[in-house]
């Protein structure tokens, strides 16, 4: 199959990968929610912890270097067309640091005594990485474009 251009790789990311990321996300959010209604809430902060780290890593480092993104480049891309337009990574790096404020809020309540915290953000979570993986509408891009729009952030151009 056809390989990216590395010029326009630079300008922006394929739109179906985001989409890939959330739909992991989503699966594993939804083993976090069932943990935690169970009972199992060791596990299910453990892995709550790991998702949050994982959404720190988009969220700092950018949706272009998350684990997810590598992934579907190395396995997923390359058994499909290249997408008609490139997306910005400046929404879904926003989104990744969305993702971690919901995960690392509900952590920090239930370590405060908040039980209830967990499934809540997991629930969270899962509702806005299902809307993307499903349905392609990301919460947390559209969240960036409404504060960009409302000039209380600022656009990132892309690298």
């Amino acid at each position: 199959m056809s390989q990216p251009d590395p010029t326009t790789a630079a300008r922006g990311i394929d739109p179906r990968s985001p989409r890939f990321g959330a739909g992991i996300t989503a699966l594993l959010l939804l083993v976090d929610l069932f943990l935690s209604l169970i009972g199992a809430t060791a596990a299910a902060a453990i892995l709550l912890l790991a998702i949050a780290l994982l959404f720190a890593w988009g969220a700092f480092a950018g949706v272009q270097r998350h684990p997810y993104g590598a992934l579907y480049r190395a396995v997923v891309r390359p058994q499909l067309k290249a997408p008609a337009e490139l997306e910005d990574p400046a929404p879904p790096t926003f989104a990744q640091a969305v993702g971690l404020f919901v995960t690392g809020l509900g952590l920090v309540l239930f370590l405060v005594g908040l039980p209830a915290a967990l499934p809540v953000a997991a629930a969270l979570a899962f509702v806005a990485a299902f809307l993307n993986s499903v349905f392609g509408y990301c919460l947390g891009c559209q969240l960036y474009l409404l504060l960009v729009r409302a000039r209380v952030i600022r656009h990132r151009a892309a690298a």
